[in-house]
This record gives structure tokens, C-alpha cells and sequence, in this order.
């Protein structure tokens, strides 16, 4: 018995091999096909360092340049939890200085972007506190909406805009109605619709923040938006009443 049991261990040895063999290339291969992916799991594996807890960014940064990405995510961060209340949340943050950077981590012509509801990837012309809490909006929404449901797509990024009062779509919050562009007719409801829309219209996102400015005004900001999350969450549907006329 005792030779069966030594080619049984040998056998079980090289089974384990070869599947953990399989399981590298695997993994190999998507990252090397899906860039973004590999490094929100592996940012060294793609040149990035931690510069703080859950902040990676890449290597050979001045002290001035180190400090200018703190000071992002700090004032990001902060501005997704004043709208929120709580955060649910917590993506680990890729910033780079260098188009070579974003590049090699997956990212193109945008100043950042979302992965998975788990990272936030910022580019050198992202390295600002609103492009930031702009993705870190998206990742926060997604997160507290559990049972997987989903809401417009125009809502989606109108709400980031709202979250991260960005000027270029908002008016001040001093003002008696923050439209700069009031929508007229539908809005982009998928994802492939918004990028069709915002790529030929630059309105785009100011009409969606100008519609979800209004809904939020009108259902007690907040209050109003965690209890929608909480009936998407129950099973009901996105209301018609968010809706542009």
C-alpha cells in the first residue's frame, strides 16, 4: 500500500501544479487584456506604490507633487461624506502624473474613472478634488445600492456632479435653482446611450445635474435620495417622477 499512497501524493502533487500553472496564466491574461483590472487588484504589479492607506500613485514623485494627490483625496473624500452623511465605501484611489502612467494602468482620454465599484483612477488632469469625488460618487452609490438594482445613467452621473459641486454644471449652491442647463426631453438611460450623448453633446452633463438638483431639491436632498436607494434596494422601480419631463 505504501507505493500507491507515495504515487497518489505525486499524483495530487502535479494535479495542484498544473492548476495553479492555469490559474497564473489566467490571471496573466486579464491583465494584460483588462489593464484597469490588474492594477486595482495588484497596483505594484503595474509601477504603483502606496503612498497612504488605499492611495497608490507612481514612483519618483517630488514632495510637492506627493502632497498635491494627499490634499485630492483628502478634500474628495470629504466631499463625498458631507452629501452622504456616512461612507459606505472605500476605494482604493490610482493616481498618476504621467500620461505614461495611466496609460500603462488601463486608462485613456478621460480625467478619471470608476473600476468595478472597487478603484478610482485618476489621470494628471485628474488630480482635482472634483474629478475625484466625481468617481468616488459613482463608487459610494453603487456600494450602498446592495441588492444590485440600478438607476438611470444620467442620474448616476447628474448625482456626481451634485456630489462633487462641480462649477462647470452647477450653479453656485447659493442659488435659488442650480440649472445652467435645463433638459428637454429624455435623458441618456444606459451606459452606451450617455457616452453616444456626452460625446456629441457637451451639455449633457450639466442637463443631468440640473435635473437631479431639482429632484433632490424637491425630495429633501438626502433624506430623499437614501430613501429612494432604500425602495431600489426593496425591489421598486427607479420613479417616473425622477424623470425630465
Amino acid at each position: 500500500m505504501q507505493p500507491m499512497r507515495k504515487k497518489s501524493h505525486k499524483l495530487w502533487a502535479r494535479l495542484l501544479a498544473i492548476l495553479t500553472a492555469l490559474l497564473v496564466a489566467a490571471g496573466a491574461g486579464v491583465a494584460l487584456a483588462y489593464p484597469s483590472l490588474g492594477s486595482t487588484f495588484c497596483p505594484g504589479c503595474y509601477g504603483l506604490t502606496e503612498l497612504e492607506e488605499s492611495v497608490h500613485t507612481e514612483d519618483g514623485l517630488s514632495g510637492a507633487q506627493q502632497e498635491r494627490v494627499r490634499q485630492t483625496v483628502r478634500q474628495a473624500r470629504r466631499l463625498v461624506h458631507d452629501f452622504y452623511g456616512t461612507w459606505r465605501s472605500s476605494p482604493t484611489v490610482l493616481a498618476c502624473l504621467t500620461e505614461r502612467c495611466y496609460e500603462r494602468i488601463g486608462g485613456g482620454k478621460e480625467r478619471g474613472i470608476a473600476v468595478l465599484n472597487r478603484s478610482v483612477m485618476l489621470s494628471p488632469r485628474g488630480i482635482d478634488p472634483v474629478i475625484a469625488a466625481h468617481e468616488m460618487s459613482h463608487v459610494e452609490l453603487h456600494t450602498r445600492l446592495t441588492s444590485g438594482a440600478e438607476v438611470p445613467q444620467w442620474f448616476d452621473e447628474g448625482l456626481a456632479v451634485v456630489v462633487a459641486d462641480d462649477p462647470r454644471y452647477l450653479a453656485p449652491k447659493t442659488a435659488a435653482d442650480r440649472c445652467l442647463v435645463t433638459p428637454s426631453g429624455p435623458l441618456p438611460a444606459t451606459l452606451d446611450e450617455w457616452l453616444n450623448a456626452a460625446s456629441k453633446d457637451v451639455t449633457t452633463y450639466a442637463k443631468s445635474a440640473c435635473q437631479v438638483s431639482r429632484w433632490l431639491a424637491a425630495n429633501d436632498g438626502r433624506t430623499g435620495l437614501l430613501a429612494l436607494i432604500d425602495d431600489l434596494n426593496a425591489g421598486h422601480p427607479f420613479p417616473l417622477s425622477a424623470h425630465p419631463a
